[in-house]
């Protein structure tokens, strides 16, 4: 059995990109049974599901994705408070220490190399000459190459992730430019993105900060301890 400690609306909703097509995506983060970790055969790290569309990562795998950067892991713990659907003690913790997961390097590392699959994801699709759908999903992909773009810049630059984009229409308009063949556009966007990334002064720390991250998990692991009876 495992207790979800945080989970909340992600995705192209959260950010306010949704259209007609798009799938409402959850993300969270729950905790297993201590014992059941001590054991030959321990739980599944991640629970996926597609009706409806949710990932859960159990805390130490969360954690360890988070602490490596991971753009779509640490949406959770910056998401506006209306898009959070589980919301427990533990999880307002890990809402108060999301500082910590960030470090200048992984960072810009993740968010730039997140941008940079998404731009190849581009160059595969031709020069705008295919069907509809593909025209859907090249477009898709651009707004989302747009997005880490930015969210990382200010990232990188504040040292807060603004989750929901201020103009929704410019990143709908920038795809429809992309899937119409104008793939210059976007490779013009990431070489911007990473001449900022050169420039910008960061309050980001060099390491991430373990300590309260470490203090979190052994305290989710202390209170979802069951003592076995001897046998």
């Amino acid at each position: 059995m495992t207790e979800i400690l945080l989970a909340g609306v992600v995705g192209s909703t959260a950010y306010g990109l949704a259209t007609a097509d798009s799938d409402v995506d959850r993300l969270g983060v729950f905790a297993a049974p201590t014992d059941t970790l001590l054991g030959l055969r321990t739980p599944r790290e991640s629970i996926v599901t597609t009706a409806p569309d949710r990932t859960l990562h159990e805390a130490r795998k969360w954690c360890g994705l988070a602490l490596g950067g991971n753009p779509t892991v640490m949406e959770l713990v910056w998401l506006p408070d209306d898009l959070y659907e589980t919301r427990t003690a533990f999880g307002d913790e890990l809402i108060g220490i999301r500082a910590a997961f960030l470090s200048a390097k992984r960072v810009r590392d993740a968010y730039l190399g997140y941008a940079s699959q998404q731009f190849r994801k581009l160059e595969n699709r031709g020069d705008g000459a295919f069907s509809a759908d593909t025209r859907r999903r090249t477009a898709k992909h651009a707004r989302h190459l747009a997005r880490l773009v930015h969210q990382g810049r200010e990232l990188y630059a504040t040292g807060r992730l603004r989750i929901r984009l201020d103009d929704p229409g410019w990143y709908h308009r920038f795809g429809d430019r992309v899937a119409a063949g104008d793939l210059e556009v976007a490779r013009q966007l990431l070489a911007e993105a990473e001449a900022d990334f050169a420039r910008i002064r960061t309050p980001l720390p060099e390491r991430p900060d373990e300590a309260p991250v470490e203090a979190w998990l052994r305290a989710v692991r202390a209170a979802y301890y069951t003592a076995r009876p001897a046998s």
